[in-house]
């Protein structure tokens, strides 16, 4: 039934703001932009990792009824080689640390901050995630 995560979103006050902190922090633009009727970013979005999958910030004025604006609740965890040096650059970059760097288990190591918008994003070291792509690149079904 699920498959893999196509599509994260987070709802911002301002997407322009999110998607220009997102830019510093992954080191390239969002691929996608939707203007509001006001002409101000709506939806921005970029594709990340080695799979591409897509990260959303749109426009708090289109969230769902009754969907909470703390942080909080759910955490989507991204994998990164470095994850010392990740925590460390999204904290310098004006990120709050909500999560220590914890070991769950032989290889499976996180952290998590709540970035200047108010979502809490989450980074990992994870070795299934590393054996995944091993096996994609040498051709393997998993």
């Amino acid at each position: 039934m699920l498959r893999g995560i196509a599509t994260v979103n987070c709802y911002v006050d301002d997407p322009a703001a999110a998607a220009a902190w997102y830019a510093k922090v992954l080191g390239f633009e969002p691929y996608f932009t939707r203007a509001n009727p006001d002409g101000n970013a709506g939806y921005v979005e970029f594709r990340i990792g080695d799979h591409q999958q897509e990260l959303g910030f749109i426009d708090r004025r289109y969230s769902p009824a009754g969907l909470s604006t703390d942080a909080g609740g759910t955490i989507i965890h991204w994998h990164t080689d470095d994850l010392e040096g990740s925590l460390d650059r999204l904290i310098e970059l004006g990120a709050t640390p909500l999560l220590p760097i914890t070991e769950h288990g032989p290889g499976f190591v996180t952290a998590s901050v709540i970035d200047p918008f108010g979502n809490v994003l989450g980074v990992m070291t994870n070795t299934h995630y590393l054996e995944m792509l091993g096996r994609e690149r040498d051709g393997v079904d998993a």
